[in-house]
């Protein structure tokens, strides 16, 4: 049986370690993936802490992980249309294929969603294992380090895209690694000004490199003033809830132009209540966002291709073997997105 080094959550208990387990063979319908590089997410952060998300969805021992970019080397029986040597990433939601949402291409809202890396073996290891239906082909002329992270980079394109922005003014509510990535695509995406909130210095000055007009920290600046200082006459036009904070949106709400639309992708800690007669007196739109459609792959990848620049997002790179650093300095709350390289010293 070969091995592998893999970065597994071994009990149902803080922390995660790296030891060896077996390559996992492809079965029919299946590729095996080398792993080149990943991204940590921060749902690997909740693993990793084993907060009551992760004592509800993960059942250890497990590889969790899943964020990547690596190349196909093995197929199993039945897979056409790719080829050895391919680099490649993942669909990280294995949908059931035979649902109305599946059958009309909105995979992102299966019932029966089984998740890489919480529900089964994930990439933060030597291979992975998928369907060859959630294979991602990556043109070669991208780089790795942003491919990595190309699954959080759909969570910030399928939010960022869901409404038109072309010369529309933006709040972003969270400056999460999404967030700040989310940041730049509206950008890119023609919007005339975008402004983001949190409360972390760090990540706020991350979100002005990736192209905020304004980053405001909201414990101590005034929203409104830097509203008017970039002419934002009637309130925004879109919203993108990225926090999970009930007074990021509650804010938000208060500051929207009637007509305005929001997306919602940031979860809480629990209900999160909102002012009804506020969202029906402005006729707000709230869209609640999950995962990505399968377009916003070719999206982002076309996106790059042009010009767009998600580098200033990465700011951590370690080896897999010092996977405790990387998770420190997401901890640390001074990071944007961290990449682990998988290949040998």
């Amino acid at each position: 049986m070969q091995m592998m080094d893999a970065i597994v959550k071994p009990a149902a208990a803080p922390g995660l370690e790296l030891r060896q387990v077996p390559v996992p063979v492809p079965g029919p319908g299946e590729v095996l993936i080398k792993i080149h590089k990943t991204a940590i997410c921060g749902t690997d952060v909740h693993i990793y802490d084993w907060n009551e998300w992760s004592a509800q969805h993960v059942k250890p021992p497990m590889v969790i992980g899943h964020e990547y970019v690596g190349e196909i080397v093995e197929m199993g029986p039945g897979v056409t249309g790719l080829s050895i040597g391919q680099r490649v990433s993942g669909e990280g939601h294995i949908t059931c294929g035979h649902c109305r949402n599946c059958h009309n291409g909105n995979i992102q809202w299966c019932k029966d969603t089984v998740s890489v890396g919480v529900d089964r073996d994930g990439a933060f290891a030597e291979y992975v294992c998928i369907p060859a239906t959630n294979v991602i082909r990556i043109d070669p002329s991208l780089d790795e380090d942003v491919v990595a992270m190309f699954d959080a980079v759909g969570n910030a394109t399928h939010t960022a895209l869901m409404f038109d922005l072309v010369g529309e003014d933006v709040l972003i509510t969270g400056a999460g690694p999404i967030g700040i990535l989310a940041t730049a695509i509206c950008k890119y995406a023609g919007a005339r000004r975008v402004i983001v909130t949190d409360l972390n210095d760090y990540r706020l000055e991350l979100a002005r490199k990736m192209g905020a007009d304004a980053a405001v920290n909201t414990g101590r600046d005034d929203l409104e003033e830097a509203m008017r200082q970039k002419g934002l006459v009637e309130g925004f036009d879109v919203g993108l809830e990225m926090s999970g904070s009930g007074a990021a949106l509650k804010q938000m709400l208060s500051v929207m132009r009637n007509g305005g639309k929001i997306s919602l992708l940031g979860l809480g800690d629990g209900p999160i209540s909102m002012d009804m007669n506020l969202v029906i007196g402005k006729g707000l739109t709230l869209q609640g966002i999950y995962g990505r459609k399968m377009d916003n792959w070719h999206q982002m990848s076309y996106m790059v291709q042009g010009g767009l620049d998600l580098t200033p997002a990465i700011t951590h790179r370690f080896h897999y073997t010092e996977f405790e650093k990387g998770f420190a300095a997401m901890h640390s709350g001074k990071s944007g997105k961290v990449i682990l390289d998988w290949t040998k010293k």
